[in-house]
């Protein structure tokens, strides 16, 4: 037992460093400041897979009517993935105040086949017809401020890379499951920022990703990646990297944030989280691979630990050291995140979130490797 307790407390200290160092590398960030004599030139293609998303499709539409980028510079490429509601309908309706938006069928060129990467399928026809040489993917269920694509395009002209990763945060909601994944995905969001800005890992979420048209191509589209449900995003900037080292970004501003809509349940939830963990060992990245076995390794240790501790006093006061540990090392990290994101106010529920933190990685981590998932009405394995 005494061995088991010391592999842990070592687990412990190396996650801690790990925090520590994604702490130092985030507060070494500095707000990007656009180049106020610059004038836009790039042309972006936004491009929206979409299936059944008839109640939040309109929102994002709006928003991206609202960008004070020069319309002439931008095109908005909707792709129906097959959708059983009025998504398309609700699509063409906002035609009238965003000219440049198109949509295409994905049902029209898979002509009935059945593949398992769905959305990566959308992206690259989208692609094949986009009229831009950047492109830009978000989501369904998003919204962004009005300067979005002004500073993704400052960005660009001044940085010049070939991806550029930006921030994204859920909507505020009231509730535990609402806290909860605002809490959590933010964490997330700070690591993200933190290890791309150092040029680490190939971290990014497709709710937020702009990358050059050409370099889509220079690296093969999705090719060694299709079989994936998942990936278009964090997968694809890691085939980026390899080709193209030091060339990637992360637009750290609350101006380019884009706001995602959390999931409201708590099986939506889990299907969500199994759905990020199954890539794990999919990741080429093998730095991602092994900070994530640490989280694993350690949160499932600690769990064993409490269990083990309702029969040993002295191994439950281990657990509970190790649960204070982990929580003010977290903690530490979460401070500036929140600042950053607007969210510092429900930082107190997060001590409180972290028995719930740990089983939900736990199960989601064990399920994503042995289970299976669903994603947009569509089971998978």
């Amino acid at each position: 037992m005494l061995i088991f307790i010391a592999f842990i407390w070592v687990l412990a200290f190396l996650y801690a460093v790990l925090i520590l160092l994604y702490r130092h590398w985030f507060n070494r960030l500095q707000a990007f400041t656009p180049n106020v004599t610059s004038n836009p030139q790039i042309f972006f293609s936004i491009i929206i897979p979409a299936r059944n998303e008839e109640n939040n499709i309109g929102a994002c539409l709006a928003a991206i009517a609202k960008q004070q980028y020069p319309a002439y510079l931008m095109e908005v490429i909707v792709v129906d993935d097959h959708s059983e509601d009025n998504t398309a309908q609700v699509v063409l309706q906002y035609q009238s105040i965003l000219p440049g938006l198109r949509i295409i069928y994905l049902k029209d060129h898979l002509l009935g086949r059945i593949i398992n990467a769905y959305k990566k399928k959308a992206i690259e026809i989208a692609i094949a017809q986009a009229k831009g040489n950047w492109i830009v993917t978000t989501d369904a269920d998003c919204t962004m401020g009005s300067n979005w694509l002004n500073f993704l395009g400052a960005y660009i002209e001044q940085y010049q890379p070939v991806l550029v990763a930006a921030p994204v945060v859920f909507e505020k909601k009231n509730g535990l499951l609402g806290n909860f994944q605002l809490l959590d995905f933010v964490s997330l969001q700070g690591i993200t920022a933190a290890a791309v800005a150092a040029g680490y890992h190939s971290m990014c979420n497709g709710a937020n990703l702009a990358y050059a048209k050409q370099a889509f191509y220079d690296v093969g589209q999705f090719a060694g990646i299709d079989q994936i449900a998942s990936g278009d995003d964090m997968l694809l900037m890691y085939k980026m990297k390899k080709k193209f080292p030091g060339k990637m970004g992360f637009l750290f501003h609350r101006g380019a944030i884009v706001y995602t809509a959390p999931v409201n349940s708590w099986r939506a939830f889990f299907q969500q989280r199994i759905r990020w963990a199954s890539k794990a060992d999919s990741y080429a990245d093998k730095t991602i691979f092994y900070v994530l076995l640490i989280v694993y390794l350690l949160n499932a240790s600690i769990l064993v630990t409490f269990i083990i501790g309702c029969w040993n006093e002295w191994v439950f006061s281990q657990a509970v050291l190790l649960l204070f540990f982990k929580t003010a090392i977290e903690l530490s990290f979460m401070i500036p995140v929140a600042n950053f994101f607007s969210v510092s106010q429900r930082l107190w529920l997060f001590p409180f979130l972290q028995p719930l933190h740990i089983i939900y990685t736990v199960i989601a981590g064990w399920l994503g490797k042995f289970g299976s998932y669903e994603w947009k009405q569509r089971k998978v394995n």
